[in-house]
């Protein structure tokens, strides 16, 4: 079953073509840059129609990761570009595969673990997560990301493909070994002394092994009867404080200074980034992947660290 990956050449898409290509899958990715890979990757603006349509027509599985990176300023020039860049694919997707003779039976769309409520008080799964930008804990620039998120979905889900399964990925932060994720970054700043908690250390993490995130895909691809929202986290979200303190017990340091608000704030200025990937609280759990039967092989943040320092290593010897 052929497999195309728009958007695929980002950490998260090269380590599903690299998955799909080890199983021995064709694997086509679709990149604003293409460049060598193992598998086929081909050029696409990410907006119109073009000859890489010849590629959703047949294939047996379509998932859309297209987006810009979240991690920068939001301001005026950003902004429609992390909209616009997310909007847009998922209709030229849409249209694709509406247009096509022989449509793929699956198509997968990246979604957000942030579309739900900063939440502390309890845990956000599909059917009872409520949506955020109305709390009034919330700085009004989180909105945005919930514009994102939600325009995002009803674009993927006003496309009309009758004959293709649908599925929105809500997916928590993916942490794998590979260098310049966020897993990578993280580490190093451990290492630097700076692995602290941000701000109160209260706010949920939600996470998932990237080895888990696979294994949800290929769970998700066998199991025909699920179709809708799913959340792509680890059942284990856990506060900031305490995330960071196993970090760095699977790093062997155990002092990191913390960082309070006003120092976050001053260092995403300088970093380009915002700092609502630290301070807003995900607490998102995977109700219906564990209803259905997944079981986790990485539940838990310790182990996942732990195992995923192992790898880094082995990496780099």
């Amino acid at each position: 079953m052929p497999v195309v990956i728009p958007g695929g050449s980002g950490q998260i898409g090269r380590a599903l073509a690299r998955h799909f290509h080890d199983q021995g899958r064709r694997v086509t990715v679709l990149s604003r840059n293409p460049l060598p890979s193992p598998w086929r990757t081909i050029a696409w603006d990410g907006r119109n129609l073009g000859e890489w349509v010849k590629e959703i027509d047949g294939a047996g599985i379509v998932i859309n990761l297209a987006g810009r990176s979240v991690n920068c300023r939001y301001g005026a020039v950003n902004r429609p570009e992390i909209m616009d860049s997310r909007v847009h694919a998922t209709r030229a997707v849409g249209e694709a595969i509406a247009q096509a003779a022989r449509p793929p039976k699956l198509w997968m769309n990246a979604s957000t673990a942030t579309i739900y409520r900063h939440a502390l008080d309890r845990a956000m799964d599909e059917s009872t997560g409520e949506l955020g930008g109305t709390e009034p804990e919330s700085p009004p620039s989180w909105r945005f990301s919930i514009d994102v998120a939600t325009r995002w979905e009803a674009a993927f889900f006003e496309e009309l493909t009758p004959a293709t399964r649908k599925l929105a990925l809500r997916t928590a932060i993916v942490m794998g070994p590979a260098r310049g994720g966020t897993f990578d970054i993280l580490v190093n700043l451990v290492r630097a002394g700076l692995g602290g908690r941000a701000g109160s250390g209260r706010q949920y993490v939600s996470w998932i092994h990237e080895a888990d995130f696979l294994r949800a895909i290929d769970f998700l691809i066998g199991r025909e009867d699920l179709a809708g929202c799913v959340n792509l986290s680890a059942p284990a979200p856990l506060p900031n404080a305490d995330f960071m303190r196993a970090l760095r017990s699977a790093c062997g340091i155990p002092i990191g200074l913390p960082a309070s608000n006003w120092m976050l704030e001053i260092g995403a200025f300088f970093l380009r980034t915002e700092t609502e990937l630290l301070l807003k609280s995900r607490r998102v759990v995977p109700g219906r992947l564990l209803a259905a039967g997944f079981e986790f092989q990485f539940p838990e943040w310790a182990g996942a660290a732990t195992d995923l320092m192992r790898h880094r290593r082995l990496h780099q010897s």
